[in-house]
């Protein structure tokens, strides 16, 4: 059992299973909690999220702003790689993991702690990646995970909620867990673990509703250097304030929803439903502006190399060689990628309608059919010959 004197630093985010969790490690183990939340774009009152902890019983509460080191040095790698574990999920949760990590770190080294914690649950992907990332970061260091250890329903954590008067935003009628950030938004629980029911509207918090859709859509610009949005209409901005801009307009036409049956790193298939405006949107845009700039070679190796990092960052291999590796890869990829894309957001969908770069791998004189081509179709000839040749041999050998 842990002294008064030891300290463990809790990953809080003032949802039901960190709030539970403070007075939990106080009880169970002893431990001074100091709680840690890192704004990466989803907390809107940093003072009342600290009053909380401290009201539960943390003997200290720090919240650090955290979003331009997550646009920038998290976002920013996986936007390079159009990052979408099975094809579909933007990663903001798996992203958003091993940045904490890294601030727990911090704050064990700052507050002299011999533990951190953390609220995931003991068959989500999320313990592995603080335990993993953690362990990369500062082996020395153990982790202990409350609602792995505890393993109570989730009706039963909101009754000891209750018992010991801590406030949370759970309830037996609205019982979803949420995780957000600047990437997305996650919602989990209730209704939604049963796959044949089609998630209430009550779920959705940064997405209209196909009965709130503008009828006559909206068209946005996006300008990117080095694969990187810096202006959106014009208007050169912070990439984490651009995120968010992104978001919120791409939002109002539903842009964003995915209702994914997901392959857990743990074994298991879970229903998860999420919102991620911006991140469909930019990734949608950024691969546009890809296809205008990029060789036809380097685009088609890219795809490959974009599968591996979505599966090393969903496994929670952040601080890993390998993701090192992929990341060197994907920055040199960028260095060409100029470009303004414009896109209609209507209907749920964020739809491409123009793109130019003065770094365009796109030549009219070459692509058109009307005058002023400039492709000698004569040399076609010859190529298609010696491209056939083999195909020829095959034939002429091996017969059909």
């Amino acid at each position: 059992m842990a002294t008064a004197e030891k300290t463990v630093v809790l990953a809080y985010s003032g949802g039901l299973d960190t709030s539970v969790a403070i007075r939990w490690l106080i009880d169970t183990y002893g431990y001074q909690v100091v709680a840690l939340s890192v704004d990466l774009g989803e907390t809107k009152d940093p003072e009342a999220l600290k009053a909380k902890a401290l009201a539960i019983g943390a003997k200290a509460a720090v919240v650090v702003d955290g979003r331009a080191e997550f646009a920038a040095e998290f976002l920013t790698p996986a936007l390079w790689g159009n990052a979408l574990y099975q094809r579909e999920y933007p990663l903001a949760t798996a992203l958003a993991r091993p940045l904490i990590a890294k601030h727990l770190v911090a704050a064990a080294r700052e507050f002299g702690a011999e533990a951190v914690a953390h609220g995931c649950t003991g068959k989500g992907n999320d313990q592995v990646r603080f335990d993993v990332a953690v362990a990369s970061l500062a082996p020395d260091l153990a982790v202990v995970a409350p609602v792995r250890e505890w393993a109570w329903s989730r009706g039963q954590e909101m009754a000891y909620a209750e018992a010991h008067h801590i406030p949370v935003p759970a309830t037996i009628e609205s019982p979803y867990s949420v995780d957000a950030n600047l990437w997305g938004r996650s919602i989990e629980g209730g209704v939604l673990e049963d796959p044949w029911v089609e998630p209430p509207e009550a779920c959705y918090a940064w997405t209209a509703g196909p009965e709130a859709w503008p009828a006559e859509g909206e068209e946005i610009t996006l300008s990117f250097v080095a694969g990187v949005p810096v202006q959106l209409n014009g208007a050169a901005m912070a990439l984490e304030e651009l995120i968010s801009a992104v978001g919120e307009v791409a939002g109002r036409h539903g842009v964003g929803r995915l209702d994914l049956l997901e392959d857990r790193l743990v074994g298991i298939k879970s229903r998860e439903v999420y919102e991620a405006p911006a991140a469909v949107t930019l990734i949608g845009a950024h691969r546009a502006a890809e296809a205008l700039t990029l060789p036809r070679d380097l685009l088609a190796h890219k795809a490959g190399i974009e599968e591996v990092l979505a599966q090393t960052i969903y496994n929670g291999l952040w601080y890993g060689p390998l993701t090192k590796a992929l990341l060197a890869y994907l920055e040199e990829t960028q260095r060409p990628v100029e470009a303004e894309v414009r896109l209609r957001l209507k209907a749920g969908q964020a739809t491409v309608v123009g793109r130019r770069s003065t770094r365009s791998l796109y030549r009219p004189e070459l692509a058109t059919y009307g005058e002023g081509d400039a492709f000698d179709a004569q040399a076609a000839t010859g190529f298609i010959k010696i491209w056939g040749l083999p195909m020829k041999a095959v034939a002429n050998a091996h017969g059909r």
